[in-house]
């Protein structure tokens, strides 16, 4: 039988395991037993003739033909979905899958807001990821994700993005320290401090790092730490001071625990930043949550929870 007549349901579960390269992973994607993932590319290999996967070990791997075909089956399922989107858009339904993206500094604001977005359409089934500046790229790249949230559109991507929100940075220390009390802190006398900062990739640690290139200055990290939380804590337990996103630290600074020193220049003022790709056709659940992102998060982070800053520049913007 030609690969031709070839089901939807063999061409996702073989898709699932060509991303994964992995039985195990596609069947919990696809919520599906490991025997039914097997049996639905077995089916699929006798149609096309030839093996679609090899298995060396425990590693799995795409033959030449696995190739051809995983590309002609990504063809498939995009063009259904926009079917499915179109159709979507035609009823004016807001339902479906809607993956999102977002920096970990952002995760302190993101589900709150999102939460106020399903209230309003609780028929949309979210798929948030959070994780460092690098990693999200790399899945807004890979179009795993119909939006991203993030403090800097990336360079190296054809992006659509739209500022919606300030994004204030500040340099912080524990109560007790002696810079706590002191004003129009230099810079330079920064650099006699020792700084707990984020792991490379991170965009608060490449802010931090360019505002001291800037000025001829070399931040004086004494460790790094892939966590705000963890970060914050190591401040407060006097390892160091730290630089970090304002929109992270409203408890700790509500409750004295930590202090925002005031650095002549600072806060460093951006934008918070909602993103997709330029050439993507978004679906009607992702247009309506981009609409929301715009329209709703500026009032959330405007609110004292969440620190000052002055509205976002308007217009859109496109990064080629």
């Amino acid at each position: 039988m030609p690969v031709r007549h070839a089901t939807v349901r063999q061409l996702r579960v073989f898709d699932a395991v060509a991303r994964h390269l992995s039985f195990s992973r596609a069947a919990e994607e696809l919520h599906l037993s490991q025997p039914a993932v097997s049996m639905q590319v077995k089916a699929l290999e006798a149609q096309a003739g030839l093996p679609l996967l090899e298995q060396v070990g425990k590693k799995v791997f795409l033959t030449e033909a696995g190739r051809v075909v995983h590309a002609r089956a990504n063809t498939v399922i995009r063009e259904l979905a926009e079917a499915d989107e179109s159709l979507a858009a035609l009823q004016g339904l807001t339902e479906g899958r809607l993956p999102i993206a977002v920096v970990s500094t952002a995760k302190y604001f993101a589900p709150p807001l999102l939460a106020r977005f399903l209230q309003a359409h609780p028929a949309v089934q979210l798929e948030l990821a959070i994780d460092n500046r690098e990693a999200v790229i790399a899945k807004l790249g890979a179009n795993e994700v119909d939006l991203a949230i993030m403090g800097r559109p990336p360079a190296e991507l054809d992006t659509a993005s739209q500022a919606f929100a300030p994004h204030p940075h500040v340099v912080i220390a524990p109560a007790g320290h002696p810079l706590a009390r002191r004003r129009h802190i230099r810079l330079e006398d920064l650099v006699k401090e020792r700084f707990v900062v984020r792991e490379p990739g991170s965009g608060t640690r490449t802010l931090l790092e360019k505002h001291f290139a800037d000025r001829g200055l070399t931040v004086p990290v004494a460790m790094q730490m892939a966590s705000n939380e963890t970060i914050k804590q190591a401040v407060i337990a006097g390892l160091g001071l730290s630089f970090l996103s304002r929109h992270t630290l409203g408890l700790e600074l509500a409750a004295g625990r930590l202090v925002a020193l005031d650095v002549v220049g600072m806060p460093l003022l951006r934008e918070w930043y909602v993103v997709h790709l330029a050439p993507k056709r978004l679906s009607p659940v992702a247009s309506a949550c981009r609409a929301f992102i715009l329209a709703e998060a500026p009032r959330l982070l405007a609110s004292p929870e969440w620190g000052e800053g002055g509205p976002p520049p308007p217009g859109n913007h496109r990064r080629a």
